[in-house]
């Protein structure tokens, strides 16, 4: 069982990039998804979160420029990014709260990273 991110690169300032994080595991059921960053130097902070309901929370600093959105029947939450900048440069990361087997416990799993640059 896993998450993998893909997705994300180097973007222009005013530009778009998405990524993208899917959840490998078969019989398991997925609630609540996050994207997480962290800059360089800098503390890993919220971006967003989307529950298993589709209801979503962003940070200030996103709101507005970034959507989170999911797909249930693939297991896979996206992070569209609009209107970058510079400041958005991190690495990003997932996480998914996943019950693996039935009425076992929930579990918070991460992915492993993708790197958004922003920069002309």
């Amino acid at each position: 069982v896993r998450l993998v991110e893909s997705g994300g690169g180097l973007g222009q300032p005013g530009g778009a990039l998405r990524c993208a994080c899917a959840w490998y595991g078969s019989s398991s059921t997925i609630f609540g998804m996050d994207w997480y960053r962290q800059g360089a130097g800098k503390q890993r902070e919220f971006v967003a979160t989307t529950t298993s309901g589709s209801s979503t929370v962003y940070a200030d600093s996103v709101k507005g420029r970034f959507t989170i959105s999911r797909d249930n029947a693939r297991n896979t939450v996206y992070l569209q990014m609009n209107n970058l900048n510079p400041e958005d440069t991190a690495v990003y990361s997932c996480n998914a709260d996943v019950r693996t087997r039935w009425q076992g416990p929930i579990t918070r799993y991460w992915g492993q990273g993708t790197q958004v640059t922003v920069s002309s």
